[in-house]
This record gives C-alpha cells, structure tokens and sequence, in this order.
C-alpha cells in the first residue's frame, strides 16, 4: 500500500473509521427511536398542534457537527421521553443548518444548542430558552419551571 501513511498507523486509521462509523450509525439509530417517540416531524405541524390545542412547543434548534446538539438528541431528550416529561409539551427540531430562516426567527443568539419552549399563558404565548450543553436534570428544571409559570392564573404570569 503506497499511501504514505505506515503500516502500523494504517492499521489504527481503519480501526478509528470504523468505530467512526458504528457509532454514527448507533447515533442515527438512537435519534430516529428518539424522533420516533412522540416528535413531530415538521415545525409546521407542530406549530398548527400547539396553536390548535394550547399545548406547550418545545423546539430544540442544533446542528449536525455540534457535539452538544448530538448529545441532546441522542442521551438528554430520549431520557426525559423516557421518563414522560415530553408529554406535556409538542416537540420538534430543527437544523439551523438546513432550515436557516426558521432557525434565525426562534433563536436568541448565535450558539446552538437551544432549547425554545413556547408556553400559552392566558391568550399571550410566553418564549423561555436555554442555551447550551445541560444536563437530564437541568433540562428537566426547565421544563418543571415553565409548566408551573403556564399553570397558574394569567395575572400571576410575568413576561
């Protein structure tokens, strides 16, 4: 072989490509169970959901090559599905990436990932994000925080 590369430095490039490549398919597996639980697929239908039925929208705004973002579908969002806390809200994705407009209206800064939650509070929508890696529990302080806000009477609810 007249690559350049060593022999034994060939050998460990083609162990490293394919771990590379078991572990984004694992990944791909992981988020296509994750979306497959209870995420609706486009924002659109999303948004008519939560309009039509007042149910909170949670949008969590990535990008492929952000590591963070990754480890959000992959770990954080299946555990908090796992654990029922998705119920209570609509949930969607969207690549900032490949869905550019969309992303620049929701996103509040340029870092990603950001977690959007759109709560109803009377007949005004409230807009609370988190930005960056947190972890399950953070996540879930989020979204305990803001479903109490949502259920008390609107003259509580601050903006």
């Amino acid at each position: 072989m007249a690559t350049g590369v060593p022999w034994y430095l060939a050998a460990k490039e083609a162990r490293a490509v394919t771990h590379l490549t078991l572990l984004v398919l694992c990944q791909v597996s992981f988020v296509t169970a994750a979306t497959d639980g209870g995420a609706v697929r486009h924002y659109r239908e999303a948004y008519q959901q939560t309009t039509q039925t007042g149910q909170p929208l949670l949008v969590l705004v990535g990008a492929d090559w952000c590591v963070a973002c990754q480890r959000m579908k992959v770990s954080i969002l299946p555990e908090l599905h796992r654990r029922r806390s998705l119920r209570r809200v609509t949930f969607v994705t969207v690549d900032k990436d490949s869905q550019q407009k969309l992303a620049a209206k929701l996103m509040k800064g340029g870092t990603v990932p950001q977690l959007v939650l759109f709560t109803k509070i009377g007949d005004r929508w409230t807009r609370r994000q988190l930005t960056g890696a947190h972890s399950v529990a953070q996540v879930q302080l989020f979204l305990d925080r803001a479903m109490e806000t949502a259920a008390k009477p609107a003259t509580a609810a601050v903006r």
